[in-house]
This record gives structure tokens, C-alpha cells and sequence, in this order.
């Protein structure tokens, strides 16, 4: 089996092209392969496909084998690798990710991609579709209370769900106690991502991210997205912002369409052949 390594601000995927839709026992395969000694290595496993209703479709795993709905930091690798690799020669494309499409517009620097813009989509703030438990609203800094701390969150949904808490120390946040603990929270149905984010002015923000099925990673994409609309609702951050994350910045618009528009680089590592592994 033939993959590329690539990541998006050290949000690292294992990118796999399965257009003969060939590839079986996927939870067990992105188990496998995203394993850290025994395997690849990855916070995902990535499968590149054919669609109906886009020019390409994928389909991502998180590295306990879940399925994941949406990866903004994916989204971009997917750009650069499609570009790169000559699977297309258009500078815009229409990815499809869990039956939504999403357009990426490529960045140039001559026959290589520099940065991927994104068109990540409406925000998604009704709590039946975040979703959240409890009686429907709107969840803006809602009190929420996990292993004996209380936060202030705000729900969002940018595709999957996010939990968005704002602190005035991120470096003092024990984020693989709080990360998991909120993850698993019953008011989130379908578990949940959460950011623990640092305003450092309108404009400019810092986050870390425990995401579902992955655990603390250096990037997520569609976290940044939701910690801007968090910002936003709670008057914390205007609606274009530079939001840092461990493993580097990304740019993020809330613009008047009422889309999240985020531009980032990606990076490819190396490319192999898997001799041995599970049965693919």
C-alpha cells in the first residue's frame, strides 16, 4: 500500500489514494497505521476517493478508529497533494468530506502549493445540531463543570462539534485532565473537540486543542474556525483574526457571506510503501 505523510501545522495525516474504494476494515487500519511505534505514525488516517457530487471525496479516521466529520488541517494537505501530484491542474477545488463540499483555493509559489484557503462553511451555533443535550438554544458561554473545575463554555459546530473555553493563563491549563474529561461530557452526545483559548487582542489569539478521537494535537483546523465564532459571540475577537496554535498560525475570516473562510500552508513529510501491516 502506497501512502504520503503530510500535516498541516504538525497535525499530521497518513494519505492513502483508494479510488477502486479497495481498502477494508478502515477503524482497525487507522488504528494500525497511526500507531506511533508500531505504525506510520498520524493523528488520522486519510482516504482520497472519487465523488458524485465533488471532484474528489475523503474520508478521514481518527487514530483510535473513529470516523471524523470534518478536518480543516486535512483539507488543506488534500489541496497541496492533489495539485502536487497531478491528480488535478485547477487551482480551486471541490473536496466532498462527510456529504458536505468544501472549495479549496491554492496558493502558488511556481509549480508548488505555498498555502491552501479554505472555505470551511456556515458556523453551526443551534445545540439539536452542534449537538448538545438540554433544550434547544443557542450555548454561549453556558457554565460547565468537569473533575471539580467550572468553565464558561460556547458550542459551536463547524461541521463537528467544538467546545470553546476562554482563559487568562493557557500555559496553567492541565489539558490532558480538562481536555478528555469535556470530551466525553454527557451534555455532548456525540463527544466533543475542545479549545482552551487566550485572547491577546481583537485580532490576535492563542489556543491549545484536545481533539475527539486524537487527543492533544499541535493543530486543528476546524477548532480554529470555532474559536473565532466563539471570540466573536463573546466580544472577545473580531471577525478576521491570527489565531496561534502549537504548531503554527493560521488565518481565519468570518466574512459577510457568513462563512469561515481559514488559509494555512501544509507540508508534505515523505511518501513509502506499507510492506506489513493489518489485513488491507
Amino acid at each position: 500500500m502506497k501512502f504520503t505523510k503530510m500535516h498541516g501545522l504538525g497535525n499530521d495525516f497518513i494519505v492513502v489514494e483508494d479510488f477502486d474504494l479497495r481498502l477494508k476494515n478502515l477503524n482497525n487500519l487507522a488504528r494500525s497505521l497511526c500507531h506511533r511505534n508500531f505504525g506510520i505514525g498520524a493523528d488520522g488516517l486519510a482516504l482520497l476517493q472519487l465523488s458524485q457530487k465533488a471532484a474528489f471525496r475523503v474520508r478521514i479516521f481518527n487514530s483510535d478508529g473513529s470516523e471524523a466529520e470534518m478536518c480543516g488541517n486535512l483539507l488543506r494537505c488534500i489541496g497541496k497533494y492533489l495539485y502536487e501530484k497531478g491528480l488535478t491542474h485547477n487551482t480551486v477545488i471541490s473536496v466532498e468530506m462527510s456529504q458536505s463540499v468544501k472549495f479549496l483555493r491554492l496558493r502558488l509559489d511556481g509549480k508548488l502549493v505555498s498555502a491552501v484557503e479554505v472555505d470551511m462553511g456556515e458556523p453551526i451555533l443551534d445545540s439539536d445540531l452542534v449537538p448538545l443535550t438540554g433544550e434547544r438554544r443557542y450555548a454561549v458561554a453556558e457554565e460547565i463543570s468537569v473533575v471539580g473545575e467550572s468553565f464558561q463554555m460556547t458550542a459551536v459546530s463547524i461541521g463537528n462539534p467544538h467546545c470553546v473555553i476562554f482563559v487568562t493563563d493557557l500555559a496553567a491549563v492541565p489539558l490532558a485532565v480538562w481536555g478528555p474529561a469535556l470530551e466525553t461530557h454527557p451534555a455532548f452526545p456525540k463527544k466533543t473537540n475542545v479549545e482552551f483559548v487566550q485572547v491577546i487582542s481583537g485580532g490576535e489569539a492563542f489556543f491549545r486543542v484536545w481533539e475527539r478521537g486524537a487527543g492533544a494535537t499541535l493543530a486543528c483546523g476546524s477548532g480554529a474556525c470555532a474559536v473565532l465564532v466563539a471570540g466573536v459571540l463573546n466580544g472577545h475577537l473580531a471577525r478576521e483574526a491570527t489565531l496561534h496554535l502549537p504548531g503554527g498560525s493560521l488565518e481565519i475570516h468570518w466574512r459577510e457571506d457568513n462563512h469561515l473562510y481559514m488559509t494555512g500552508s501544509a507540508t508534505e513529510v515523505f511518501s513509502g510503501v506499507l510492506l506489513t501491516g493489518p489485513d488491507f
